[in-house]
This record gives structure tokens, sequence and C-alpha cells, in this order.
């Protein structure tokens, strides 16, 4: 089966030699994001909750470009660079993803790039068309 590679101007550009998407048959796999915001490739300003609504609007725009959305969800991981955070990160998360509920591992990893609060991976179904 042949690999798709997607690249969106609505995320933020790949800051390493990797794909902000690779697609495989029906299935969508994106590389983590971050709280970068698109226009400027900075990290947005506050806390944890400011930069979890920038990782999902930045997975949507990834999964759109893609042939999907946040509705096809699989799989998500979540790294947080402190558990103490993950009440916060996990009410923006619940209200973005609406009913929808994508099984879920969630990981304290110190280090992120960029010194974030949260980075965030999926795993998606392509739109049926």
């Amino acid at each position: 089966m042949k690999l798709g590679f997607v690249s969106t101007d609505a995320a933020p550009k790949a800051i390493g030699p990797y794909s902000q998407a690779v697609i495989h048959g029906e299935l969508i796999f994106t590389a983590g994001q971050i709280a970068l915001d698109p226009a400027s490739m900075e990290i947005v300003s506050g806390g944890i909750q400011e930069q979890t609504e920038r990782v999902l609007s930045n997975l949507a725009a990834v999964l759109e470009a893609a042939g999907s959305d946040l509705s096809r969800v699989l799989k998500t991981t979540v790294f947080l660079q402190s558990m103490a955070d993950f009440t916060a990160m996990n009410e923006v998360y619940a209200r973005r993803f609406g009913a929808h509920r994508p099984a879920r591992s969630t990981v304290a990893a110190a280090g992120l790039p960029r010194n974030v609060l949260v980075e965030i991976e999926v795993v998606a179904a392509r739109a049926e068309g």
C-alpha cells in the first residue's frame, strides 16, 4: 500500500525531519502536535488549557488536510510535562471531543519540545467517501 504524506499551512510546519501526518490505507497517523501557533511558530501564551486548545486545533487542521476530523480519531496519546495538569487538560480535551471517546493513553514526559506543557498525537480513520 502506498503511503501518503500530509502537509498543511493551517498547522505548524514540521520542526524536524518528519511529516505532519502519514496516511496508510484508511488510517492517518499524526505527528505529535505542540502548542505552536501556525502563523507565528511561537508557543501560545497561557497555561495548560490554552496549550491543549491550540494542540487540538493543530490536530484538527492536520486531520482536515488528510480527509478526516476529530470525530474519526481512534486513539490519542497525550504527553504531559506534569500529571498535575491532567484535570485541566482533560476539561479541554472532553469539550473538544464532545460525545466521541477515542481510546487514550496519557503519560508524564519530561523534556517535551520547546518546554511545552502538553503534546498530543492521534491515529484516525479517513472520512468515508
